[in-house]
């Protein structure tokens, strides 16, 4: 461990918050008609930041040791500025068609992402925290971007008030913490926290950080906000939502379990499991009678996010390689599935009916196409690349010992799988209704790419499973 007093590994981070506060002024200060510019100038920043990301080596600490940048970290921020660029460049075509690009918008994104990127590298409670409501503070605006709609006003309001009570009960369990370890860094926190002293103040603690953390990945029972939010918020906010938020979460909550509390697993595992079933079992039986595909897409990304919660709960470095697999390929189906979410436009409106993909191979076969290869993705049908996702961490639950754990994330996988080929029954078997306007040339790009990663991923994996193998071996 090197400890440096210069600040070019936080680079990235400078970059975001700096050039956030650099692109409100120019949308301050410009004209009326600057949003698009400050939008595509926002997705240049969020490039530049990854870039720097990519070019750090080792393990470097920052802060007195409560900022960590290790292989681990570089790896999810990257995943997350990917979901977020992405994110911001499908946004524009809607935004258009809602009267123009408001230039607030992309810069609260890239201050949602310093947030996420401060959650990935945070290596204390209180680094924890800020990088938390960094980015929870500007998605509460978010969520209620489209003031004229009761929806997205409603959304952003259960967000805040549910997003406000999670972060209370992770503040409360990181003073417990604190309390009972005498510190707020993770290593020093892991020092104290051995199986043969470890009280139930401590336990108590780490309940409520858990509690907290599975607010920001959606995991039941703490869910309930999601597919309000989901189908309320605008289509793009909720494609940024899916994506990026939920991957530093996820990597926060690695780090918290894996770093600060290794002796004692047995005890997080526990509730890790809970978490996992509960979240599989909703995810899979809740999307069924769905009529609004955002509102699906929230409880499938529920079910997901106890798919991924199976390879933490292993609690080897096996188990979180098989999380930022998994994270990596449920990022490229998301961002993908809402490519085709944001282009369903009939006569200038949105269409979010489920009913409404009647009979799509016939009036953009290309479209239903790339979305039948995501849906069977997402349902984990080999050889796409979401039955790799689920292959990964179901074998690291198996060779952890957790059978049962495994057979019935297995069969809860087969239940979900009903619901996405509902919709491909739809787009091919149905009778078609009224075409859509055609797509956006971004979205037709970002369904492309997405169709042929998922599709031919089995073809060559390896570069993302080294990736994945060395990220994970960092926290260990």
């Amino acid at each position: 461990m090197t400890e440096q007093l210069n600040l070019l590994p936080l680079l990235p981070e400078l970059i975001l918050a700096v050039g956030a506060m650099a692109l409100l002024m120019v949308g301050v200060f410009g004209r009326d008609d600057r949003g698009e510019l400050v939008l595509w100038l926002s997705v240049a920043v969020l490039v530049l930041a990854g870039i720097f990301v990519t070019m750090g080596e080792g393990t470097v600490t920052l802060f007195g040791g409560s900022f960590i940048i290790d292989p681990f970290a570089r790896m999810l921020k990257v995943l997350a500025l990917i979901g977020a660029a992405v994110a911001l460049i499908m946004s524009r075509d809607y935004w258009r068609n809602e009267g123009g690009v408001k230039f607030e918008y992309p810069v609260l994104l890239l201050l949602a992402t310093t947030g996420m990127l401060m959650m990935i590298s945070a290596n204390d409670l209180i680094a924890l925290y800020v990088g938390l409501e960094l980015q929870s503070l500007a998605l509460y605006v978010v969520a209620a971007f489209k003031r004229d709609s009761t929806r997205s006003s409603e959304a952003g309001m259960k967000y805040f008030v549910l997003g406000a009570l999670s972060s209370g009960m992770l503040l409360y369990g990181a003073s417990l913490v604190y309390g009972f370890t005498g510190s707020t860094e993770f290593s020093e926190i892991a020092n104290a926290a051995q199986p043969s002293g470890t009280n139930l103040g401590l336990i108590f603690g780490l309940v409520f950080l858990i509690t907290g953390f599975a607010f920001k990945i959606s995991a039941v029972p703490f869910h309930m906000w999601t597919p309000d939010v989901y189908e309320g918020a605008p289509s793009p906010v909720t494609a940024f939502f899916a994506a990026a938020p939920k991957i530093a979460a996820m990597a926060l909550f690695v780090r918290v379990v894996i770093s600060a509390f290794p002796a004692i697993t047995d005890q997080w595992q526990q509730i890790v499991i809970f978490l996992s079933l509960a979240s599989m079992a909703l995810g899979a039986f809740a999307a069924i009678g769905q009529h609004n595909i955002k509102r699906l897409i929230a409880y499938s990304s529920i079910g997901h996010m106890g798919f991924a919660l199976v390879g933490l709960a292993a609690g080897t470095e096996q188990g979180v390689q098989g999380v930022i697999i998994y994270l990596a390929i449920y990022l490229v189906m998301t961002l993908g599935t809402f490519a085709v979410i944001l282009s369903l436009r009939r006569d200038g409106k949105m269409v979010e009916e489920i009913d409404q993909l009647a009979g799509l191979s016939r009036t953009s076969p290309l479209m239903a196409l790339a979305l039948a290869v995501l849906l069977f993705s997402l349902a984990g049908i080999p050889p796409l690349a979401g039955f790799f996702a689920k292959f990964y961490v179901f074998l690291a639950a198996v060779e952890a010992g957790l059978y049962a754990l495994a057979i019935i994330g297995v069969l809860l996988s087969v239940v979900g799988a009903y619901y996405y080929l509902r919709i491909v029954k739809l787009m091919y078997f149905d009778e078609p209704v009224k075409g859509f306007e055609p797509m956006p040339r971004p979205l037709a790009i970002v369904l492309g790419a997405a169709g042929i990663l998922i599709m031919f991923f089995f073809v060559y994996p390896s570069p993302l499973v080294a990736a994945a193998g060395t990220a994970a071996k960092s926290l260990f």
